[in-house]
C-alpha cells in the first residue's frame, strides 16, 4: 500500500461526528471528485468515483447516517494496467441529489441549476470545519509521495477559481502553497517537508504524520553524514594532492642540485617529507626539533615548490 493510500485510510478512520462535519467534508471531496449527469427518465444524477474502498464506505455512511439518502454503491474493474477495482458511489434524482448538492455547496442556491465553483463561507464556518474540508479535499483529489523518496502534496482540482481558494485555505494556516496548471487540472502543491507535516496534522493523520517526521529525521541526519564525509574525503584529497606535489618538488631538487645547496630550515623539512609522506604538516612539524606549527612548515614546503620551479624553467 502506497503513502498516500495509508494517509487517507487512517483520515478516513476519523468519520465525522456532525451534520456540519458530514458537509464540509462531502463538500471537500465532491467539489473535486464528482460528476453530474443528465437523463430525461431519469434527471439529475450525481457520481462520486474512487478507488479507495474506504473513501467510498465512508461517503456511503455519511450519506446514510447524515442526509438520509441511501445510496447506491457500484464496484467495477479499472482499464488502466493497474487493473484496480473502481467505487461508485450513485445519488440519483428521486434521492433527492439536487438538495444535497445545494447543501454540500456543489450548486449554487439559486433556482437555476448552477455550478459554484468556489468554497462557500456558510461550509467552512470556523477551524474545525476548515480542517474537515480539507481533510475530503485530500480524500476526494489529494495525494503524497513516499517520503523516502520525495516531498511532494498536491491537490488536483479541476477550476482554476476553486484551485486559487483552496490555496488561500491552506496558506491560511500559515503554508506557502502554490497553484500550477498540468493539463487540464489545476493543481495546488506543497514541497517541503515541514509543510507537508503542517498539512498531515492539520487533517489529523497524525500516525502517519509521525512516519514521516522519522524518515524526514533519518534523512536529514544521513545528508549530514554525507557531507561530512564528503568533505573529510575532499582535506583528505586535498592533503594527499599537496604531499605528492611536495615529494616531487623535493626530489626534482635532489636530483639536480642536491638537498645540501638547501638552507638548514628547508633541508630538514625536505628530509622529513620524503621519510614520512603520509603524516599531516602538524605531525610534520611536530618531528622538527625545536617543533614548528603547521603554518611554518607549511610555509617552508612553498619555498622548496618555488625552487623546484625555478630549476624546471632553466
Amino acid at each position: 500500500m502506497s503513502f498516500s493510500a495509508k494517509v487517507k485510510r487512517e483520515v478516513c478512520r476519523k468519520g465525522v461526528n456532525s451534520k456540519t462535519e458530514a458537509i464540509a467534508l462531502l463538500s471537500g471531496i465532491m467539489k473535486v471528485n464528482g460528476t453530474i449527469s443528465f437523463s430525461g427518465a431519469k434527471g439529475m444524477a450525481f457520481k462520486s468515483t474512487t478507488e479507495n474502498p474506504a473513501i467510498a464506505r465512508l461517503i456511503f455512511k455519511i450519506l446514510k447516517e447524515y442526509f438520509n439518502i441511501h445510496t447506491r454503491l457500484l464496484v467495477k474493474r479499472s482499464n488502466s494496467l493497474k487493473k484496480n477495482n473502481i467505487y461508485l458511489v450513485m445519488i440519483t434524482e428521486e434521492m433527492g441529489v439536487k438538495d444535497f448538492l445545494k447543501e454540500i455547496g456543489i450548486l449554487s442556491r439559486s433556482e437555476q441549476i448552477t455550478l459554484d465553483y468556489g468554497i462557500p463561507e456558510e461550509i467552512i464556518i470556523d477551524d474545525n470545519a476548515k480542517r474537515i474540508f480539507l481533510r475530503g479535499g485530500l480524500l476526494g483529489g489529494g495525494s503524497i509521495s513516499n517520503p523516502e523518496k520525495a516531498y511532494h502534496l498536491e491537490f488536483v482540482t479541476h477550476n482554476e477559481d476553486y484551485a486559487q481558494e483552496l490555496m488561500n485555505l491552506i496558506n491560511s494556516y500559515g503554508l506557502n502553497s502554490k497553484v500550477i496548471k498540468r493539463k487540464s487540472s489545476h493543481v495546488v502543491y506543497l514541497k517541503e517537508g515541514e509543510q507537508i507535516i503542517d498539512v498531515l496534522n492539520i487533517v489529523g493523520a497524525h500516525s502517519n504524520l509521525l512516519f514521516f517526521e522519522n524518515v524526514r529525521i533519518v534523512k536529514s541526519m544521513r545528508n549530514n553524514v554525507n557531507r561530512l564525509v564528503n568533505c573529510e574525503t575532499a582535506n583528505l584529497s586535498k592533503t594527499v594532492n599537496a604531499a605528492v606535489r611536495q615529494i616531487e618538488s623535493i626530489k626534482l631538487i635532489q636530483r639536480e642540485i642536491g638537498l645540501q645547496r638547501l638552507p638548514k630550515n628547508l633541508r630538514e623539512v625536505a628530509e622529513l617529507r620524503i621519510q614520512y609522506p603520509d603524516i599531516s604538516l602538524k605531525e610534520l612539524g611536530e618531528l622538527i626539533d625545536p617543533p614548528v606549527g603547521k603554518s611554518g612548515v607549511n610555509h617552508r614546503l612553498r619555498k622548496i615548490e618555488k625552487i623546484a620551479g625555478e630549476i624546471k624553467c632553466k
